[in-house]
């Protein structure tokens, strides 16, 4: 088996067009909790969004730069083998949520996880060839996406990176900039501006 990294590009290219489609949906279309009643669907779209961030800067804590270098099993790591995507798809729940919109919601979970199941599929075969047995023995016991909390342990320490740090902070804020964008939008779309195409349940 030749030893090829995971090519981040497609992911993140796909993630990016995902980016352009909310973006053009939210704009043209009318979501189910508008207006009254909404205040506790956003603010839990709020939550999931920080959870998002918070989550994933707690990943990198203990991933940092050792991706690749050294098979990292302890913290959020014990629990899922890819905690960063586990958080993001969760992210993604959280602005679909805050739009006001469960199928919005629904939507993006879903394709996040897809996008995101397929990357994990792949980057398991490099951790396989660099790892061998240490990544297999972790591979069945430790679930590949969604967490198993019973079996959370933690390391003494954790040596972490600062620039690795920095970066999924700066990533971060992509999620939190999202939560005024679709204030502005709903602005405009209270002011008619563009015309609502559609309705979004």
């Amino acid at each position: 088996m030749t030893l090829v990294p995971v090519n981040q590009k497609t992911r993140i290219r796909i993630l990016q067009w995902g980016a352009l489609g909310l973006a053009v949906a939210v704009l043209m279309a009318n979501p189910g909790f508008h207006g009254d009643g909404s205040d506790v669907v956003e603010a839990i779209g709020v939550l999931l969004v920080l959870l998002c961030v918070v989550g994933r800067m707690w990943s990198v804590l203990y991933i940092g730069s050792k991706k690749n270098l050294e098979l990292v099993i302890a913290g959020p790591y014990s629990v899922t083998r890819n905690p960063l995507y586990v958080f993001s798809v969760i992210g993604a729940v959280g602005v679909g949520l805050f739009v006001g919109s469960v199928v919005l919601a629904s939507v993006l979970g879903l394709a996040a996880w897809l996008v995101l199941v397929i990357t994990a599929g792949k980057e398991a075969g490099h951790l396989e060839v660099l790892f061998g047995d240490a990544y297999r023995d972790y591979a069945r016991r430790t679930p590949m996406f969604w967490p198993k909390l019973a079996m959370y342990h933690d390391a003494d320490e954790v040596v972490f990176s600062p620039a690795a740090l920095r970066r999924t902070f700066l990533d971060g804020l992509l999620f939190i900039a999202v939560l005024p964008a679709v204030e502005i939008v709903e602005h405009l779309r209270d002011a008619g501006y563009p015309p609502i195409l559609f309705n979004l349940p």
